[in-house]
């Protein structure tokens, strides 16, 4: 079974939040199969499905964004069915739009990251990494508890869409195809920036090794 988590913060305050974009790309996953995530387990939200023949359970934990581990972990330990997980969660290192698969890693600084690899004891987990960018100037806590700017905000629906393709692509094609596909950088318009990764460096990021 695959259980794919995507990372946020409970409550209206934060639902929008550049932070809770796991969370939404969740919601997308759960629209495209007629879900609701509603049913309550272990300090989480969560619906079950199915994806390319397998099943599928989508996890929106509710012990806010440091303490993520713990209902991760209760998902992983309580139940005897084998589970692959995949954590999806927002990255301030990466430009609003891109999106990143990786196999393993470090947590990069994000707190959720950061406490389910405690938790679990183990950096060896997918992930899909959602880009917001850093702020040009003031606080990084305060941008990334904050709403996505207008501009940002007219291309989040593309940006949810490519994101929850990215974890689709990952279940029924695995994370190779995955990568290949996802983790080259695009023309960001809401940044009005262009750039891309060779062949080369998509090869040699940390989790194709």
């Amino acid at each position: 079974m695959w259980l794919i988590v995507g990372l946020g913060n409970p409550g209206a305050k934060y639902a929008r939040s550049r932070h809770n974009i796991g969370f939404l790309v969740l919601e997308e996953l759960a629209r495209r199969r007629n879900a609701r995530i509603s049913r309550r387990r272990w300090e989480s939200l969560y619906a079950g499905g199915s994806l390319g023949g397998e099943p599928i359970t989508l996890v929106k934990p509710l012990s806010f964004m440091n303490q993520s581990g713990r209902p991760v972990k209760a998902w992983l330990e309580k139940t005897s069915v084998p589970k692959k997980l995949v954590v999806i969660h927002d990255d301030l290192d990466l430009a609003f739009g891109r999106i990143k698969v990786l196999a393993r890693g470090g947590p990069g600084g994000h707190q959720g990251v950061r406490s389910i690899q405690e938790e679990i004891e183990t950096g060896a987990f997918l992930r899909v990494r959602v880009g917001i960018g850093r702020p040009e100037r003031g606080d990084e806590v305060e941008f990334v508890l904050s709403p996505f700017d207008e501009a940002e905000a007219h291309l989040l629906a593309d940006l949810l869409s490519r994101a929850a393709d990215a974890v689709e692509e990952i279940v029924e094609r695995g994370v190779g195809s995955a990568m290949n596909r996802f983790n080259v950088r695009m023309r960001s318009a809401a940044r009005g920036q262009h750039a891309e990764e060779s062949p080369e460096e998509v090869r040699g990021c940390e989790s194709t090794r």
